[in-house]
Formats: structure tokens, C-alpha cells, sequence
């Protein structure tokens, strides 16, 4: 199908016959220019990428049964009653309106109930059902709204919940590209940077700009809201006219609102207090660097590591991003010697910050470095080093404060 994309000059539309013509052996009838041009944008014109990139979401796509077991998978239904997610109109273009009211995303509590396998292709379901909604519209965005009211980082710092997330985040960057409109991530505290700053690294240009980032100031997120959105295809919480038939202006008929899963539905045990060491295995390629997150929200934990190479040296180093977004060197990047003995060491952090541990193989031009790894937060001293418990994860984080720092048109 040739494209009537007005907008292509001559050699984009050379690069999509091209690139139409490399993937005729996988893509679909429904899978039509607008669809191509999706993955060809994603990565910068480069037909032989894009198709890289297609090809893998392809086996993806086979490896979760996209198109087939999972479109009939019923998922748990009190899993549906704790994925805060819901459509509540259409845009000015038409494109669906997705509210996420993240606080009700108890990670903690679905992780231990349910799983990550059912959470993972809960997502995926969803994130069809979004594209099929727009087609429906005759396109193939949508419009987010995350309210982050009452955000709570503490469910982050624990390591399983946050490596969720990012693949979550890495799942849609690498299989629905180019499908965001507008993200508007309203009433977003003080330590939410120190959660996004994490976040953002596995978000690509154009997701990045697609989304603005509002604190509690309902008057100026709710502004540029309505500049996308009528008032009849929003909740009258978001600044519009929908409500509940008992009048509810949060419209939960239509946007759950997820919540906390009690812990009598609990299945698996996450053991996270044992000294036994469990040492992580990666190869840091030539040329490039290994990067580990960790979020701390309490003050007086301890950064704790152990690392070993195998037959080569390895540039190692700590860094910490504060709420500010400010960027602070705490172990100075220097070569070790770790395949001649074992490297460890430990710190005293302050909260809330993210401590970015890296491993940089970037002045290797030939070899690659097998390393051995095992990195973790510790609590303050007196403090077990397990999940933090309900009261804690429910309850504020040291030193939060309730409004984002202001900058450039109170977006941070």
C-alpha cells in the first residue's frame, strides 16, 4: 500500500518502500503504512533498524501469544479490581483518554498475590485493547493522565517492584512505539523525580517528549488538560463533567481505582532478610557501560556491594541523583583490579536519592568483561533488612514534601 502521507519528502518514502519490502514476509494485511512509519519514526529512518526492531517485537508477540491464547486469557478477576487503569472518552482528535490513578497500584501486593507473569500480560491486554480503541477511531494514539497524588516511593525501594516497572517501561518502548499523544503526569510530589530520573533513562526521545510533568496545582495541570480534552469526556476530579451515578467525581464505573491487596491473599514469599549472597552474572560488552539503579527512601540505609571480573579490570563507580535532579559523585569512577581480588565496600546514603552504581567497560575497545555481582540497600542500624512492612509502606517518607520544586511553567 503506497503512502498518501503528504508530510514524506522523497527519500522517507524511498526508506519506507524499502523498508515495506524487507518485512513482507511477517507483517500483515492490517498492517498498513501508518503502521510501518510507526517503527521507521522510532528509530530515526533507519530501515535496516526498523526492521531489527519489528522483527524482535514480532517474536515477542509470538512468545506471549498476542495475537492469539492471550486475546482469551481471562485474567484473575480480583487482579482487574487492583490494576488502577480506565478509558473515560476521547480526545478532541479522538484518540482515548487512559486515567491512572497510581496510587492504587499496590506493586507490592499484586507481585506477592498474583505474580509477575499475570501482571506482565495483564499489561499487554490492556495495551491492546487502548490500540484497538484508537483504531477504532481511525488511529493509533492515546492520551494518559497519571495522577500521582499521595505517591508513595517507599514500594519502589524494594527491588522486585522496581525491576517490574522498568521492564514494563522497556516491554512498551520496544513493542508500541510511536503510539503516546500526551502524557500528563499531574500532582506529582517532591520525590517523584527521584523515581522518574530512574524511569526516564528507558524512555526514548519522542516518549520523552510527549509528557508533561505538573505538581499539585490543579489549576494549571487542569488547563492544559482541557486544551486536549473536553469537559464531557472527563471526570469532574480531572476538571471535567463526568461523574458517578451517586456522584462520585472521580467516575470509578469507569476508572478503577485499584487499591491495597490484603495480605491474606498472598501466594509467594519474597525473602529478601537472608545473608545468603546471590550473586547477579553480566557481561559488560566492549565499549559499554552497566548501569544499576537503587532508590533509598530512608535516611542512615547503607549502599552495600561485592563484585569480581573474570580475567580483566573494570571501571567502577557511584553516583547519587537527589529530588532536584542534582547530580553528585560519590565513588569517584576508577579502574579495579576485581579479577585479582574481590572488590567490596559499603556507604551511608541520604533520602531521598537514587544511587546509580556503574560499571564502565567504555575504554575497552576489544574486550569484553564478565562480571560477578551482588549490590544491595541496607536499612539504618537496628533495622531488619526485609520488605518494609505495611505500616511503612503506607505511611510517609522521611523527609517528603508535598510539592515539587518549582521550574520552568511548574513542569519538572
Amino acid at each position: 500500500m503506497a503512502s498518501n502521507d503528504a508530510t514524506l519528502d522523497d527519500h522517507q518514502r524511498f526508506v519506507l518502500m524499502k523498508f515495506r519490502r524487507n518485512v513482507s514476509d511477517i507483517t500483515k494485511p492490517h498492517h498498513d503504512d501508518k503502521f510501518l512509519l510507526r517503527w521507521l519514526r522510532a528509530r530515526s529512518w533507519d530501515a535496516e533498524a526498523a526492521e531489527k526492531m519489528l522483527r524482535q517485537s514480532m517474536k515477542w508477540r509470538q512468545q506471549w501469544e498476542v495475537d492469539g491464547a492471550l486475546k482469551t486469557w481471562q485474567p484473575p478477576e480480583s487482579l482487574l479490581n487492583f490494576y488502577p487503569c480506565g478509558v473515560c472518552g476521547y480526545d478532541k482528535d479522538g484518540a482515548p483518554v487512559i486515567i491512572v490513578p497510581f496510587n492504587g497500584l499496590d506493586m507490592v501486593g499484586i507481585l506477592h498475590a498474583f505474580g509477575r507473569n499475570d501482571l506482565i500480560k495483564l499489561t499487554i491486554q490492556t495495551l491492546e485493547r487502548f490500540m484497538e480503541l484508537a483504531a477504532e477511531k481511525g488511529g493509533h494514539k492515546f492520551v494518559v493522565i497519571f495522577d500521582m497524588d499521595a505517591f508513595n516511593i517507599r514500594q519502589y525501594a524494594w527491588r522486585p517492584a522496581a525491576e517490574v516497572v522498568v521492564s514494563l517501561v522497556q516491554m512498551y518502548e520496544a513493542n508500541y512505539p510511536e503510539i503516546l499523544k500526551a502524557c500528563y503526569i499531574i500532582n506529582a510530589p517532591r520525590v517523584f523525580a527521584i523515581a522518574f530520573n530512574v524511569i526516564k533513562r528507558f524512555l526514548n526521545e519522542y516518549t520523552l517528549g510527549k509528557i508533561q510533568i505538573f505538581k499539585n496545582d490543579p489549576k494549571k495541570w487542569k488547563k492544559a488538560v482541557l486544551a486536549n480534552i473536553e469537559p464531557d469526556n472527563l471526570p469532574q476530579h480531572f476538571g471535567g463533567t463526568l461523574s458517578d451515578p451517586d456522584g462520585n467525581p472521580r467516575y470509578t464505573t469507569k476508572i478503577n481505582q485499584g487499591g491495597k491487596v490484603p495480605k491474606e491473599m498472598y501466594k509467594t514469599t519474597f525473602d529478601i532478610s537472608s545473608t545468603t549472597r546471590h550473586y547477579t552474572t553480566a557481561v559488560i560488552k566492549k565499549g559499554e557501560k552497566l548501569k544499576l539503579d537503587f532508590i533509598v527512601v530512608e535516611e542512615g540505609s547503607f549502599l552495600k556491594w561485592e563484585f569480581r571480573t573474570e580475567a580483566h579490570d573494570i571501571r567502577f563507580g557511584i553516583s547519587m541523583i537527589d529530588a532536584e535532579g542534582q547530580v553528585t559523585p560519590v565513588i569517584h569512577h576508577k579502574r579495579v583490579a576485581a579479577h585479582q581480588i574481590d572488590e567490596s565496600g559499603v556507604i551511608a546514603c541520604q533520602a531521598p536519592a537514587t544511587y546509580t552504581v556503574t560499571f564502565d567497560n567504555t575504554y575497552s575497545l576489544l574486550r569484553s568483561k564478565k562480571i560477578h555481582y551482588e549490590i544491595h540497600i541496607a536499612p539504618p542500624l537496628g533495622k531488619l533488612d526485609i520488605l518494609p512492612n505495611e505500616d511503612e509502606i503506607n505511611g510517609n517518607v522521611k523527609n517528603e514534601v508535598a510539592t515539587t520544586s518549582a521550574q520552568s511553567n511548574d513542569i519538572i
